[in-house]
């Protein structure tokens, strides 16, 4: 995509919140505010903003920060209506010690910054990727929180009373957590009777977060057999996996190449050569979700693929480290996936 000042004569810059949205209208000719608005975050907060911009003539564009988060609805609404957008994921702003600060100015700056950029992101869009990321999200939480529970459990056995801590010694947490479940709260000193109904309730809480997470990932699973079952053929691509690469990648021309995809996955490699030293760095930025996705891709064909443990082999002998040779195969496999998601006729 090119810039926007060959594209469109107007862009509407959008900060978003939870309960409004503010936007300023700039002609992208003179760099001058047409108009700005504050709005409900409604459908009929939306319809006011696509009214304000449709006052000024020409084509237009609209700049949005967070269409992924507050901004979603308006996202919606507005690629719905066949709109331009242009996602913006962290507007430049000044220090806000030195600069002022006001949903006006920040819809300014978020107008400006689209202007500015050379490379203009495409917001996600798809009913089966909002589905997937809801999922995703939600079978997270239900997975930390039952490490948390299970941590919990683990360091009240710890400090409970003698006879109640003979009951788990020496046992595995699966061990523990069926122990504790069948525990019945019976004794007449307070401390072992407390330590009792905790344990219990922390192991049937555990029990509950487990089942949560296995109906999400059996909906992660038919979400994707129904929308890329593709991924799911190749090495070390189970659900969650296939998943967390489908809600990063969103649709087809969302990343411009497959080095844009590597960069969004925090795969590709970092130029930070100084006069005769040519070397790369770690690169730590883009999606983390999507980049340990691809760790479990390379960390599963290191250990069953023989094409994936020929190349290690052959890296070693080179001089590659371990954590060097997983960042190359990082990088092969999200071209890998980068051409099976943009062509999937055509993937062998």
């Amino acid at each position: 995509m090119s810039m926007l000042t060959e594209l469109v004569e107007v862009v509407i810059g959008v900060d978003t919140h939870k309960d409004t949205h503010t936007a300023a209208v700039l002609d992208t000719r003179t760099g001058g505010v047409l108009a700005r608005a504050t709005v409900n975050t409604d459908p009929d907060g939306y319809a006011e903003l696509v009214a304000l911009a449709e006052q000024h003539s020409g084509l237009r564009a609209w700049a949005l920060e967070g269409s992924g988060g507050y901004g979603a609805g308006l996202a919606r609404h507005l690629a719905d209506a066949g709109e331009l957008i242009v996602e913006l994921d962290r507007p430049v702003r000044p220090a806000r010690r030195a600069g002022a600060k006001s949903d006006p100015i920040d819809a300014e700056r978020a107008a400006r910054d689209a202007l500015a950029r050379t490379r203009l992101a495409q917001p996600k869009t798809g009913p089966e990727r909002a589905a997937l990321q809801m999922r995703l999200t939600a079978r997270r939480a239900a997975v930390e929180a039952s490490a948390t529970a299970q941590r919990q459990l683990h360091a009240m056995v710890i400090t409970s009373p003698e006879v109640v801590r003979a009951r788990f010694r020496g046992q595995s947490t699966r061990a523990m957590l069926t122990t504790a479940t069948r525990l019945r709260p019976t004794s007449a000193d307070v401390e072992v009777f407390t330590s009792l109904t905790v344990l219990r309730d922390l192991a049937r809480r555990v029990r509950f977060l487990e089942a949560e997470a296995v109906e999400h990932e059996k909906a992660i699973r038919a979400i994707v057999r129904s929308w890329r079952p593709d991924l799911l053929h190749l090495t070390g691509v189970g659900p969650i996996v296939a998943a967390t690469v489908l809600t990063a990648w969103s649709h087809p021309g969302r990343c411009r190449n497959d080095a844009a995809f590597a960069m969004l996955a925090g795969a590709a490699p970092i130029p930070a050569s100084s006069g005769k030293t040519i070397r790369y760095r770690l690169n730590r930025s883009g999606d983390r979700q999507l980049n340990r996705a691809l760790h479990t891709i390379v960390l599963t064909r290191l250990q069953h693929d023989q094409r994936t443990r020929a190349y290690a082999d052959r890296r070693r002998t080179q001089g590659k480290t371990d954590r060097e040779i997983k960042r190359c195969l990082k990088r092969y496999i999200a071209r890998e996936l980068y051409r099976r998601l943009e062509n999937p006729t055509q993937a062998t």
